[in-house]
């Protein structure tokens, strides 16, 4: 990749871990891991929060495995798409850990939300589609979190709200910024003056998820559904797949002819790949592509 788009990319893997560093869970125990499947599921690389007794709520130890699975998945080559889900039932993720939170100087819990709002950008900048699987509770900085993937797919019976301006706060982790580029401002205004929680099958209704799946009895429709989505991504060339979303995501940020000019710069990228060379000669051939990432 040119350096031009490497300096679009942000240099991620440069990021400090600052006052985080350090913290660790009980032994033996990680609140945030990462599983790469295998098998047919060969691609998929699965971020997995497990913080049962405080239902995944976004602790200090909590956002520093998060930072480790996220940065251990950047330049991955195995992985094509990355799947976000909780393997507690009933919940995706509840937020801040306010417990934790009030125990903070003002200085300190400054300096958390700012290592958080980091975290949702690295997440955001991770060069394959993440796809979030909500399939319970996903409030405040856990909505947030789901905000900052690519795509989410949720249970109808989910619950999702960016609710801080009942706990006398305001979504700091980017949601303010994200949610009105998904429903639009005076909608988002809406659900963040009031606090307000919507089910998914709602959240489907106003394009805040792009998918709502009736909950079944395991309670992890969401994560089967996304598993679906991520099928139809695996087979899909994945350099042109990571230099398009690179094309979107940089493209948002500017005007619409800055925009075009990082699209050009995304789709230099992909001209002299095999992949591309590929994708000619399977459709001449009339059969499917067999994409290495090259």
């Amino acid at each position: 990749m040119c350096s031009a788009v490497l300096q679009l990319a942000g240099g991620r893997g440069a990021f400090k871990w600052g006052l985080l560093r350090g913290l660790s869970t009980a032994a033996g125990h990680r609140d945030v891991s990462v599983t790469h499947l295998q098998g047919h599921d060969a691609g998929i690389a699965e971020i997995v929060m497990s913080r049962p007794h405080a239902r995944n709520s976004l602790g200090k130890a909590f956002v520093t495995e998060f930072f480790h699975s996220v940065d251990s998945l950047r330049h991955d080559s195995s992985v094509r798409v990355v799947v976000v889900r909780s393997a507690v039932p009933g919940v995706f993720c509840a937020g801040a850990d306010l417990k934790e939170r009030s125990k903070m100087e003002n200085s300190e819990a400054s300096l958390f939300v700012h290592n958080l709002r980091k975290l949702m950008n690295e997440i955001g900048a991770l060069p394959m589609p993440t796809i979030a699987a909500i399939d319970g509770y996903a409030l405040g900085g856990g909505l947030e979190l789901a905000l900052a993937c690519d795509l989410r797919i949720a249970a109808s019976s989910a619950k999702l709200g960016l609710i801080e301006t009942t706990r006398g706060l305001l979504p700091g982790a980017g949601g303010s910024q994200r949610l009105p580029r998904l429903v639009g401002t005076g909608l988002a205004k809406e659900l963040i003056f009031t606090g307000r929680q919507i089910e998914g099958a709602q959240a489907y209704q106003i394009g805040l998820v792009n998918d709502a799946v009736p909950q079944n009895e395991e309670g992890n429709s969401a994560y089967k559904k996304a598993l679906e989505l991520a099928h139809e991504i695996l087979p899909q060339a994945p350099i042109a797949v990571k230099m398009a979303k690179l094309a979107m995501n940089k493209g948002m940020e500017v005007d619409i002819t800055s925009g075009m000019a990082i699209e050009g710069m995304c789709y230099g990228q992909v001209i002299p790949t095999k992949d591309r060379l590929e994708g000619m000669a399977a459709f001449l051939e009339k059969r499917p592509p067999r994409y290495t990432g090259e």
